[in-house]
């Protein structure tokens, strides 16, 4: 076939590499244009065009992609048997989604329907899923709505962070779209509706998402840390200061201390957490420091046992 190739993030690329490998021709690869990064503001390029680079192909980066008529004609002019989506970060429009014959293809990172939207891999695992995979499916005007192609599983580990278990996913996801495009053009595959009555959402996520509440069981909150690298995260406060959670454990634990309260055990530190759980804080890292073990923060911040996290 011949395709343009939509994507911008690390989990796109081995897609790419996977089409580029395959017989299929990718005669345009579209990404999110530059955007400056870090203290110095430097443009900073996407994976995709990283990749794209490297292999000679062309690149578009439209600013505007539902009103503009260049790259309309562009695409036009193409005329492409499918355009594959993985994670460009933009609306597909009306347009866009009947320009080829084979329509435009997702790849998603959930078990559709359940985690539509922007963060599916991230709330899979703070959910506490064990098991998530990939979902090919035909774009629509919907929120991650359109039918079905095909599905793989992939296990979460109990300590897959979402960095992990993405980079794994991303390498399923990409033999999962060879084999959607030899299916269909093989004429094999029939589009399956999504049963809406059983969706879920993975809204992208907000600094808020970060903050412990530790009346939550310990399990949750290690979940949450989990599922939110590398942003935004877990944090709390100590003494009114922020203090980010960067590595954790959840313990069952039948005191009857108050949630948030610390306990101090030698070079160890737990927090009580509801439902009878506490959380081993393993690796902190105050407000404008830098990450420290427990031991460390407990000898150089003097936590005592009884002392509240987050008032």
């Amino acid at each position: 076939m011949k395709l343009v190739f939509c994507g911008t993030p690390q989990f796109a690329v081995p897609t790419l590499e996977a089409l580029l490998a395959s017989d299929h021709e990718i005669p345009l690869v579209v990404t999110q244009p530059d955007r400056p990064q870090g203290r110095g503001l430097e443009l900073a390029t996407s994976p995709i065009k990283h990749t794209a680079q490297r292999h000679g192909l062309p690149i578009e980066q439209p600013e505007k992609v539902r009103n503009n008529p260049e790259f309309r004609a562009l695409l036009e002019k193409i005329e492409p048997d499918a355009i594959i989506v993985v994670g460009y970060g933009r609306i597909v429009p009306p347009w866009m989604l009947t320009l080829p014959k084979h329509g435009n293809i997702n790849l998603h990172g959930s078990l559709l329907p359940k985690y539509r939207g922007a963060a599916p891999i991230q709330w899979a695992i703070a959910e506490g899923e064990k098991v998530s995979g990939v979902t090919s499916m035909l774009l629509n005007e919907g929120l991650d709505t359109g039918d079905i192609l095909l599905q793989r599983e992939l296990a979460i580990a109990p300590d897959d962070t979402a960095v992990t278990y993405g980079q794994r996913l991303s390498g399923v996801g990409a033999e999962l779209m060879v084999e959607t495009l030899r299916k269909l053009e093989a004429g094999s595959l029939t589009p399956q509706p999504q049963n809406h009555s059983r969706a879920s959402l993975a809204p992208i996520l907000k600094k808020e998402d970060a903050q412990a509440d530790f009346k939550s069981p310990a399990q949750r909150i290690y979940n949450r840390l989990r599922g939110f690298q590398p942003w935004p995260g877990c944090y709390t406060s100590f003494k009114g200061k922020k203090l980010a959670v960067t590595s954790a454990k959840a313990h069952s634990y039948s005191g009857n201390q108050p949630d948030g309260e610390l306990l101090v055990d030698r070079d160890q530190l737990f927090v009580i957490c509801g439902e009878e759980s506490a959380l081993q804080l393993l690796e902190v890292q105050p407000e404008g420091k830098r990450r420290m073990t427990a031991a460390d923060f407990i000898r150089g911040y003097r936590p005592q046992s009884g002392d509240k996290l987050g008032a």
